[in-house]
């Protein structure tokens, strides 16, 4: 930590590691509750993806839960207490324009990979459409159950899932609040690899076992992309967002040119990429400047 430019914000309800060089791993850590997150989770959350983003020593983010659940979505118990004090009115739990866990409508610039351990509805699934990468364990379940409790996922889930599954397996999901599990949200594209856990069986320890080899896959993966030029990974997810997010092909590319790419070419980056390519070595990165 005392190498970081800025010092990390402190969740009340998260706990924070750095298993491997430039990769932050992020913990849910409110296993009684299913990690359900409050209205001071999401604050939190935003102000620790933000500094995820600002501090140039980090290049991926790793989000998991611990216990049997990655989140289950809203503190109901506190979203019924504010309903009932406003006297039946619309209230709804506030929330940083990032969305849900500062996750489910981030517009940053660096990626985040979701670990599913196991639960994973509401919220949690919001959060996991909105990420880079989701890495899931084979008995994790995933589901938008809000019409269940009469309210809407309006994390921003809604437009996004139908990017990525189609009209009528978002339509199946949202409509009926069935629980998708892991196997099946690999095949629709939900996931992208699932990680056999056989049959864990029940406990801390079991979950802890779990959490572990889902987790490894994850860090795995995060350490494939922090090996790679952190301007590159930058400017690439970006193009891919544009493209996801209902930009056409041209228009996409063209804004990368003129937001990125003169940035890229300009920076130390490409330079030792190019060089190390030359030379047949390993290239030494430096912490992005863009």
């Amino acid at each position: 930590m005392s190498l970081f430019k800025t010092q990390p914000p402190t969740p009340a309800d998260a706990t924070l590691s750095y298993p491997s060089p430039h990769i932050l791993l992020v913990t849910l850590n409110r296993p009684r509750d299913l990690n359900c997150i409050s209205a001071q989770g999401h604050a939190d959350l935003h102000a620790l993806w933000e500094w995820l983003d600002t501090e140039p020593s980090l290049r991926v983010g790793v989000l998991t839960g611990k216990g049997r659940a990655f989140c289950a979505g809203a503190d109901l118990k506190e979203w019924n207490s504010r309903t009932s004090e406003s006297s039946g009115s619309s209230a709804t739990t506030p929330m940083p324009n990032s969305g849900f866990g500062g996750l489910a409508r981030r517009k940053g610039r660096k990626p985040v990979i979701c670990a599913v351990n196991g639960i994973c509805l509401g919220g949690g699934t919001e959060m996991i459409i909105n990420s880079d990468l989701v890495v899931a364990a084979s008995r994790a379940v995933f589901g938008l159950p809000e019409v269940k409790r009469g309210v809407v996922a309006l994390a921003g889930a809604l437009p996004r899932l139908v990017r990525t599954v189609g009209k009528q397996r978002a339509m199946e999901m949202v409509l009926t609040g069935r629980m998708v599990g892991a196997a099946e949200a690999e095949k629709w594209g939900l996931v992208n690899c699932v990680v056999d856990v056989g049959k864990p069986g029940k406990g801390d320890e079991a979950d802890e076992a779990v959490s572990r080899l889902v987790v490894e896959k994850a860090l795995e993966i995060a350490g494939e992309i922090a090996g790679n030029s952190p301007d590159a990974v930058l400017v690439s997810r970006e193009g891919v967002k544009l493209g996801w997010e209902g930009i056409g092909a041209d228009e996409a590319t063209a804004m990368l040119n003129e937001t990125w790419v003169k940035r890229l070419y300009e920076g130390e980056n490409i330079k030792e990429g190019l060089l190390a390519f030359v030379e047949k070595r390993k290239p030494v990165w430096a912490d992005s400047k863009l």
